[in-house]
């Protein structure tokens, strides 16, 4: 069974974690958002009430 054979596994395994833990996060962070995004008032805006065209 070659599953039980830990050569090859442990170098893809080892390799992939490298990957994971070194390259992806400084490109992740580089990132640059198209939009930034806004701040919103605090204060609440009243909603408009209804108009019930039967009542």
């Amino acid at each position: 069974m070659p599953q039980l054979n830990p050569n090859p596994w442990f170098i893809i395994l080892l390799f992939s974690w490298i990957i994971f833990m070194v390259i992806l996060p400084k490109k992740v962070m580089n990132y640059l958002f198209n939009n930034e995004p806004a701040l919103k008032s605090t204060e609440k805006s009243k909603p408009d009430p209804w108009n019930w065209p039967w009542l």
